[in-house]
C-alpha cells in the first residue's frame, strides 16, 4: 500500500490539548496531569467535616456560609425542636455538591449536646468513639478479601473547634477536647460569632488561645510535624500564626454599593463575612476549600487512619498469638474416634473488636 493509501487514524486527543508535533524532543509525560484530571472529574470527591461546640455559637450557620449552601443539619431538617440532649449526639447528613463540573459529597457531622451541661465531664467520648468507629469501617472493608474497587470513605477529614468568643482564655473543657481529638483527627479551631469582640480583644484573645494550645502540646492544623518541604512550612507558618480563626457566619445577602455579600446588618452597618477586614472567614475557607483540602484529607488517610490501622493489626496479632495453638484441639470421644474442636473464627485476620481504642499517641 502507497503512503498516501494509508488510512489516517487520528490519537485521541483531550479537549484543551495542546499539540506538539513541531516539537521533536517532546515526549508526553505532562499528559499525564490531564489523565488524572478526567479521572477524578469523573470519580468527584469526598469531604467529611465534623462541627463541635456548644450551642448557639453559629456551627449550621457557618457551615452554610462556607459552602454558600443549606448543608447544615438543621438547614435539612428546619422543624427541628430545639432541645438539649441529655447526651451527646452524633448526626450527619450529605449532599452531592456540582460546581464547574466538579462533583463532591459533602457530609457534615454535628455533635448536639456537647459542651451544654453542668457536668461536661468525659464529654469528648462519644466523638472519639464516633471518628475511630469509621476508622473501623474503613479497615474492615480494606481487609476483605474480595474488596469493593472503591471503598466508602466515612472518615472525618476535619474537625471545626467552635470556641466560645469570652475574650479571656480557653475553658478546661476547650483544652482537653482538643488535646485529646487532636491526635486522631485535624481539629482547626475557630473563635466564634468573633463581630462581638473588639479589634484589641480579638488579637489578645487570639495570642492567649496560641500559648495556651503549645502550653499543652496541642497540635491543631496544620501541624508542623507534617510539613512537606520548605515551601509548604513558609505558607503553614502564616496560617499558623493566625489560628484560631476568628470567624462570623452569615447566610443572609445584602446590597453594598451594588455588590452583592453575605454579611449581619446592624445599626452601625453591615459586616461582610467575606471581607478580610472584618473577620477572618476568608482565610477559614481558603484552607479547608481552596488551598489545603487534599493535605487535610491525605494526612487522614496516611497519618490519622494509619496509626489506628497500624494498632489495631498489632492488637490482632498479640491476640492470636496469645492462643493456645492455630490447629483445631484434638480431644478422644467416648468410641475412641478423634474429635475436632474448630477454633474461634477470624474475621477476615482481625479479631473482633471490643471496645474502641481511643489510640491516641
Amino acid at each position: 500500500m502507497s503512503e498516501s493509501a494509508k488510512p489516517h487514524h487520528p490519537s485521541p486527543q483531550g479537549k484543551g490539548e495542546k499539540t506538539h508535533a513541531s516539537d521533536f524532543s517532546y515526549v508526553g509525560i505532562d499528559a499525564i496531569l490531564e489523565q488524572m484530571r478526567r479521572k477524578a472529574m469523573k470519580k468527584g470527591f469526598e469531604l467529611n467535616i465534623m462541627v463541635v461546640g456548644q450551642s448557639g455559637l453559629g456551627k449550621s450557620t457557618l457551615m452554610n456560609t462556607l459552602f454558600k449552601s443549606k448543608v447544615s443539619r438543621k438547614s435539612v431538617q428546619p422543624n427541628l425542636e430545639e432541645r438539649i440532649p441529655k447526651t451527646i449526639e452524633i448526626k450527619s447528613v450529605s449532599h452531592d455538591i456540582e460546581e464547574k463540573g466538579v462533583r463532591m459529597k459533602l457530609t457534615v457531622i454535628d455533635t448536639p449536646g456537647f459542651g451544654d451541661h453542668i457536668n461536661n465531664e468525659n464529654c469528648w467520648q462519644p466523638i472519639m468513639k464516633f471518628i475511630n468507629d469509621q476508622y473501623e469501617a474503613y479497615l474492615q472493608e480494606e481487609i476483605n478479601i474480595n474488596r469493593k474497587k472503591r471503598i466508602p470513605d466515612s472518615r472525618v477529614h476535619c474537625c471545626i473547634y467552635f470556641i466560645p468568643p469570652t475574650g479571656h482564655c480557653l475553658r478546661p473543657l476547650d483544652v482537653e477536647f482538643m488535646r485529646r481529638l487532636s491526635k486522631v483527627v485535624n481539629i482547626v479551631p475557630v473563635i466564634a460569632k468573633a463581630d462581638t469582640l473588639t479589634l484589641e480583644e480579638r488579637d489578645f484573645f487570639k495570642q492567649t488561645i496560641r500559648e495556651e494550645l503549645r502550653a499543652n502540646g496541642i497540635d491543631v492544623y496544620p501541624q508542623k510535624e507534617f510539613d512537606e518541604d520548605a515551601d509548604d512550612r513558609v505558607i503553614n507558618d502564616k496560617i499558623r500564626e493566625m489560628i484560631p480563626f476568628a470567624v462570623v457566619g452569615s447566610d443572609q445577602e445584602y446590597q453594598v454599593n451594588g455588590k452583592r455579600i453575605l454579611g449581619r446588618k446592624t445599626k452601625w452597618g453591615t459586616i461582610e463575612v467575606e471581607n478580610i477586614g472584618h473577620c477572618e472567614f476568608a482565610y477559614l475557607r481558603d484552607l479547608l476549600i481552596r488551598t489545603h483540602m487534599q493535605n487535610i484529607k491525605d494526612i487522614t488517610g496516611s497519618i490519622h487512619y494509619e496509626t489506628y490501622r497500624v494498632r489495631r493489626l498489632n492488637e490482632s496479632n498479640a491476640h492470636f498469638k496469645s492462643q493456645p495453638s492455630d490447629h483445631p484441639a484434638v480431644q478422644p470421644k467416648a468410641n475412641g474416634q478423634p474429635e475436632v474442636k474448630p477454633s474461634a473464627p477470624q474475621a477476615n485476620g482481625v479479631a473482633a473488636k471490643h471496645e474502641v481504642m481511643s489510640h491516641e499517641m
